[in-house]
């Protein structure tokens, strides 16, 4: 049954960008009469969400800086973000699960509408309610952050399987870090020595230092004994595929998330994926990871949350006129955790 606003906005506020060149956040401006994310009717499968929390993820200006290729992917002017939480304004016709006032988080597909719009619209697989006892600030972390590495960790392992994260600190990492305890695993984590407490204090049995220590050399000495690598970072060490030979298990999988757009990045990941193992490349399978919306996964994750097995790591909080503060300290990738865009 379809629910209708108790009154219709005609606009909203939005955080948009026509260009990103010399940076997203020197260019995105804030719109106060911006669109609304659909045309005159709600489409009957989707549900309008009035955004109180979004939380960033380096694509939402790696898209837009991508020039050509990210103007063909989504045109401007568009507004980016992917995660929220957020209360449900209004439902379309064919929505039966959610209703007007019910409060949810979740994520939205790259689009012209992103959550740095005062309304997204998401779909049941991209939305889940919010459990009792989770704030929506945290719940705002999960779309992305959460879910990605759960995609990665929860089919690939069993429990008592050991498990290597690259990159332990950052947003994807500590959520990594907690999903793979959750499903009994053993967990190794890379990571700066300043943020090794906070890995362990996620559950991470044992810490590489990757200003110390060769992380691939390290691993390598402990034998071929990981069931799954998954791979935050994605160029550093550039040869942590290859390497993943020696303490990868023959049936073990190499999962990437991570990687940087620039040339160097690209290619780094192009011969992980296409150099053959008696040219140089490695033996091991491989798998780059495009998050998908999964409406359960979404929910286990938020269960996990209240019962208290997974936590949001929040590095920082930035009101919504900060935004491109925001972007800027993303940009630096060196949080740990995540960074929210605080509505209220």
């Amino acid at each position: 049954m379809a629910n209708a606003f108790t009154q219709t906005p005609e606009t909203m506020r939005a955080w948009m960008y026509d260009t990103a060149s010399g940076g997203l956040e020197k260019t995105i401006k804030l719109v106060e009469d911006a669109a609304l994310p659909f045309h005159q009717t709600l489409p009957k499968d989707a549900i309008l969400v009035k955004v109180r929390y979004s939380s960033l993820n380096p694509a939402d200006y790696k898209i837009p800086e991508l020039g050509i290729l990210g103007r063909a992917l989504i045109s401007p002017p568009a507004s980016p973000g992917l995660d929220f939480s957020g209360t449900v304004a209004q439902t379309g016709d064919a929505i039966d699960t959610f209703s007007v006032g019910q409060q949810v988080y979740g994520r939205v597909e790259p689009n012209k509408h992103g959550t740095l719009g005062e309304y997204v619209c998401a779909s049941i697989d991209g939305c889940a309610m919010l459990p009792e006892g989770v704030s929506l600030e945290d719940a705002s972390c999960i779309g992305t952050a959460a879910q990605t590495p759960y995609q990665c960790i929860v089919p690939n392992v069993k429990e008592g399987d050991k498990v290597f994260i690259n990159g332990g600190s950052g947003g994807t990492g500590t959520f990594g870090i907690q999903i793979a305890k959750a499903v009994g695993c053993h967990v190794t984590a890379s990571c700066s020595g300043k943020n090794a407490e906070l890995c362990r204090n996620l559950g991470a049995d044992e810490i590489i230092d990757y200003t110390e220590e060769n992380v691939s050399e390290v691993l390598k000495k402990k034998g071929q004994v990981y069931q799954l690598v998954v791979d935050n970072v994605g160029s550093t060490p550039p040869d942590l595929y290859t390497a993943a030979d020696h303490f990868l298990l023959p049936n073990g999988k190499f999962v990437q998330i991570g990687g940087q757009t620039s040339l160097a990045g690209l290619r780094n990941t192009a011969s992980r994926m296409l150099l053959p193992s008696f040219l140089g490349g490695g033996k091991r399978k491989w798998e780059y990871i495009v998050t998908k919306n999964d409406h359960e996964h979404l929910e286990q994750i938020g269960k996990w949350m209240k019962e208290g097995k997974v936590k949001a790591v929040i590095d920082d909080v930035f009101r919504y006129e900060d935004v491109p503060k925001a972007i800027e300290k993303l940009k630096l990738g060196r949080t740990k955790g995540k960074i929210i865009v605080s509505f209220e």
